[in-house]
This record gives structure tokens, C-alpha cells and sequence, in this order.
């Protein structure tokens, strides 16, 4: 379970101005959900993301994973953190000269696993994203889809208990943004991985998410069961974005 409590984060802007993209944001996102957030352009959704990733700090207020304060961790513990939460960052982020396989066994590399411990986890990440094939390819030879499930298989590689995507849908066409959805689906169900996903694509949230949470002006605004706040929004913002559902421009 993750506990967001009055989460703040406040930016400094030159020498005395402040920017606040987030506001005594509170939520709770449940262990097995499928949780999307959504917003407009500059509300601050992103920056939620990085908090949750711990590559923000909050400015005040807690990020409780299982009871434990993420921001107040530090040194192995926060290393050991890092571990169970993968992101799967918007545009892909591979490294472009290295082969599929070295992308998804980065992570492992990095944690010190063995070599033989390393490949039979590729070799098992490839399979469940449908890239058996595709060991030896470079990125540069895949399409947006296939690039997407690497990244997908590189965040799952020290087997995360929570997954963090950032608009994992945003540069792909319809049939291959089903495709995807369906492998988060099949990864929530398989592997019981949490998923968080931001996104400004509410035909995504109907989609795949069972939670929404709805962050306007830095602020929490509305969230719950994705039917029930969909169906019938109690905020003006919501109503708004329902009312723009062909698509946000990203924050």
C-alpha cells in the first residue's frame, strides 16, 4: 500500500521566487490496483510521479510504502527501495548501443547480480513481454511498441513490487496502445505488481485503471473507483477533462 499524506513540493525559481507543483496532496493507492493519474497540462502529475519514484524529495508531508517513509530513507535502504518500485519513464529512456538484452539486464547489473542469475531473468522478462526474439535487436531496430515493452521488461527486472509508468501510451498508435495496456494488465494479474499510471489519456484510465486520481493546480481534486468518479464527477476539473476526452497535452 502506498499512503501519500499532504504531500508538498515546492520549486525555487531564481533567487526568492517559489513554484508549488504540489499542494497537501493526500491519497491512498491499494496493493493489486491498477491506478491512474490524470490532469491538466502543468497540474503537477509528474512531479507526483518523481516524488513517488524518490527522484524528488517532498518538501513536507510523507510517501508511505508499506508503512515506511520513503523520503526519510537513506543510504542501503533507500538503494533497497529503489529496487521494489520500477518506472517506466515517457519516450522510452533505453540506452540506444547497447542490445535488448543488455537494456533489461542493466538494472541487474547494477544490483550486482550474477551473470547466470542475470540472463535467466532476461531471458524470463523477454518471454512475458513477447520479445523472445528480439534478445539480440538494437532499439533502433524496433518499433515504438516493441521499444515500450523493453522498457516495460528493464522496470520489472528486480522484480518491483509497484510500477510507475509515465505516459506508457503517449507516442503509440491505437492497436499497439492495446497491446500494451493488455501486457499491464497481464503483469498486474501474473506477477500482482501495482500499477500506477500517469496519463493524459482518459480513454487509457477507462481502459486498464480501477482507481483515478484527479490532481488539478497542484492539488488533489477528486479519486476513487474509476466508474464511480467518471460517471459522476464532483469536481469541475473532472467534468472538464471528461469533456476533453480526446486527449491532454502532458504535464
Amino acid at each position: 500500500m502506498i499512503q501519500i499524506e499532504n504531500l508538498t513540493k515546492v520549486f525555487k525559481s531564481g533567487t526568492d521566487s517559489e513554484v508549488t507543483a504540489l499542494h497537501n496532496v493526500s491519497f491512498t493507492i491499494e496493493d493489486g490496483d491498477i491506478f491512474g493519474i490524470i490532469g491538466m497540462s502543468g497540474a503537477g502529475k509528474s512531479t507526483l510521479l518523481r516524488c513517488l519514484s524518490m527522484l524528488e524529495r517532498p518538501t513536507s508531508g510523507r510517501i508511505l510504502q508499506d508503512g515506511v517513509d520513503l523520503a526519510a530513507l537513506r543510504g542501503r535502504a533507500l538503494i533497497d527501495a529503489h529496487r521494489r518500485t520500477g518506472v517506466v519513464f515517457q519516450g522510452y529512456n533505453l540506452l540506444m548501443q547497447k542490445s535488448v538484452r543488455q537494456n533489461v539486464a542493466f538494472p541487474l547489473r547494477l544490483a550486482g547480480a550474477k551473470k547466470a542469475d542475470a540472463d535467466a531473468r532476461v531471458d524470463e522478462l523477454l518471454e512475458l513481454v513477447g520479445l523472445a526474439d528480439k534478445a539480440d535487436a538494437y532499439p533502433a531496430q524496433l518499433s515504438g511498441g516493441q521499444r515500450q515493452r523493453v522498457a516495460i521488461a528493464r522496470a520489472l527486472a528486480t522484480r518491483p513490487e509497484v510500477l510507475l509508468c509515465d505516459e506508457p501510451t503517449s507516442a503509440l498508435d491505437p492497436l499497439t496502445t492495446g497491446q500494451v495496456l493488455g501486457l499491464l494488465r497481464s503483469i498486474n494479474r501474473k506477477l500482482g505488481v501495482t500499477i500506477v499510471i500517469i496519463t493524459h489519456e482518459i480513454s487509457v484510465v477507462r481502459s486498464i485503471c480501477n482507481k483515478v486520481a484527479v490532481i488539478d493546480a497542484a492539488q488533489f481534486a477528486e479519486g476513487g473507483r474509476t466508474d464511480e468518479i467518471f460517471d459522476r464527477p464532483k469536481s469541475s476539473i473532472t467534468r472538464l477533462l471528461l469533456g476533453t476526452e480526446g486527449g491532454l497535452k502532458h504535464a
